[in-house]
């Protein structure tokens, strides 16, 4: 039940009206930008809304109980507010927003919070997006708690795992002597790690045009003192020759791989020891015994 304003109330029962629709984008990086489908920018709580901006909302369904409510919002990217290269960095990845209905007569005294929601996938084509946009409930749908599988269910370097990734060993500096400009990238001053130690990393552009944008690296191969880095996203801009880059170790969250390379086996948080619901689609092999019994007598 919405407690609405009476004077609003009035206004919205009325046979002429003077409403619109707001839009308050709350990035997790503190930053607020604020959206109008009105012919002239708005102002009230200290964000004022931006008209002319092209976004278009579609139609939003809502249900009863726990069912995820979706809607979408379309719009150009402006180099004012929404930019490509914001986008493809992830600024707006689970971004809040916040949706008003508004009488442009009087936005400070008659408006009301309609829907909060947040940033899903993001569609991009030529110079306009696409943005999904999630209800509340949607936090319901995510997985809490710890998981029983035999892969870790932590992320290399955060506060459950515990490994250092700004020591040397795990973390090299380099620049760019070849790249296809997009998802390819040679470097020879990465050391002498092997084959696939940077797979699943992470890679942050500290030079060039894509300065502060971070990709995961989908694969590393090492050839003859040649580093051959393959980005799992293009970047947002063109990479050039001489770009420089940090990257850090990838994990494939496997036992064997925090032991081995991070000795960090007090942190495992998977459970390599117990066969569990994953004993049921481990493909075969010979010589391995699938009794049910532990997997490290």
């Amino acid at each position: 039940m919405r407690d609405i304003d009476p004077a609003f109330a009035e206004h919205l029962a009325a046979s002429a009206t003077t409403l619109c629709h707001c839009w308050k984008l709350l990035r997790r990086d503190g930053a607020v930008f604020g959206f109008t489908d009105h012919d002239r920018d708005l102002a009230f709580a200290g964000v004022t809304f931006a008209a002319r901006s092209g976004l278009e909302p579609s139609e939003v369904s809502a249900e009863l109980g726990f069912a995820v409510a979706t809607s979408e919002v379309a719009g150009a990217l402006s180099a004012v507010a929404l930019t490509e290269a914001d986008i493809v960095g992830g600024l707006y990845d689970d971004a809040t927003v916040e949706t008003w209905l508004v009488n442009w007569a009087d936005p400070e005294a008659q408006r009301l919070l309609v829907d909060v929601a947040s940033i899903g996938e993001i569609k991009r084509t030529d110079h306009a997006f696409l943005a999904e946009l999630r209800g509340i409930m949607h936090r319901l749908d995510q997985p809490q708690g710890r998981l029983y599988s035999l892969a870790c269910a932590a992320d290399l370097g955060d506060v459950r795992c515990g490994v250092d990734l700004t020591l040397p060993a795990f973390r090299a500096e380099g620049a760019v002597t070849a790249t296809d400009g997009r998802l390819v990238v040679q470097a020879r001053d990465l050391g002498d790690h092997a084959d696939g130690w940077f797979t699943g990393g992470r890679l942050v552009w500290t030079g060039g045009a894509n300065a502060g944008a971070a990709v995961e690296v989908k694969h590393h191969r090492r050839d003859q003192g040649v580093h051959l880095l393959t980005l799992w996203h293009a970047a947002p801009a063109t990479i050039g020759e001489g770009d420089a880059f940090t990257v850090t170790a990838g994990c494939d969250k496997r036992h064997a791989t925090c032991r081995d390379r991070f000795s960090n086996t007090v942190n495992f948080r998977g459970f390599p020891h117990m066969p569990g619901n994953d004993f049921v689609v481990t493909y075969p092999r010979e010589g391995e015994g699938h009794d049910g019994g532990s997997f490290f007598r």
